[in-house]
């Protein structure tokens, strides 16, 4: 039997090919592993069912039999364990295990606090006030990532789930001029969204958006300037 996950049918086009049951499949993806994906309507995800796997009305969760998970993190990394996505040696699972804590716990909460003042929160009084301090708390963080990774092409010996996350939320800021400043990290994004496993989870993301937006959402849409 297949995994399950969850995922939306449809979001906003500045949502498409970030929604993070991407990030789930493609580690399903690199390690071979088919799936079924259980789509679901803006409002369902709020609702009990799917709150007995995700307490908090997200998506992506993850079933496999009576086993479930929630947050993807999480699942990308019990699927990792299923392939070449950790190292055999428990030192170099760490190690790729560390660097997955570091896309999901330092690198991409200044990147969300930038999308929410820029796109959810645009129309508050405080939103434009505090981009500069976020922008430049983004700007550290890209410059310590792109350190570190200095002239490698992956952060441990050969492509791991730590650099699977890292190249994940990195790319939420493709085209923007923070990201444009590390050449290397731009260069790291590419490499990555360049496999084979990537490609194939990023055009089952985007055929499965088939859903239209909820009257309420496309009012906001419309409100923000951001219908299609």
């Amino acid at each position: 039997m297949n995994p399950v996950i969850t995922a939306y049918d449809w979001v906003p086009d500045f949502a498409k090919g970030q929604v993070r049951d991407l990030r789930v499949r493609w580690a399903l993806e690199e390690v071979g592993q088919p799936y079924d994906v259980r789509y679901l309507s803006q409002g369902e995800q709020k609702r009990p069912e799917h709150r007995s796997l995700q307490p908090y009305g997200q998506v992506p969760t993850y079933e496999e039999g009576d086993f479930t998970l929630f947050e993807s993190g999480a699942i990308v990394l019990h699927i990792a364990g299923k392939g070449d996505l950790l190292p055999a040696d428990p030192a170099g699972r760490a190690h790729a295990t560390e660097w997955a804590f570091a896309a999901l716990n330092t690198v991409e909460p200044p990147i969300m606090d930038q999308a929410i003042a820029t796109l959810f929160e645009i129309d508050k009084p405080w939103s434009k006030p505090r981009l500069p301090a976020i922008e430049q708390r983004i700007a550290e963080r890209l410059a310590e990532t792109a350190d570190r990774l200095g002239t490698r092409d992956w952060y441990r010996a050969a492509f791991s789930a730590g650099d699977l996350l890292m190249i994940a939320v990195l790319r939420i800021l493709e085209g923007d001029p923070l990201l444009a400043a590390h050449p290397t990290l731009e260069t790291y994004v590419a490499r990555g969204t360049a496999r084979p496993a990537f490609q194939r989870a990023l055009a089952a993301q985007m055929a499965g958006f088939t859903g239209q937006a909820p009257p309420a959402m496309q009012a906001w849409l419309e409100k923000q300037g951001l219908a299609a």
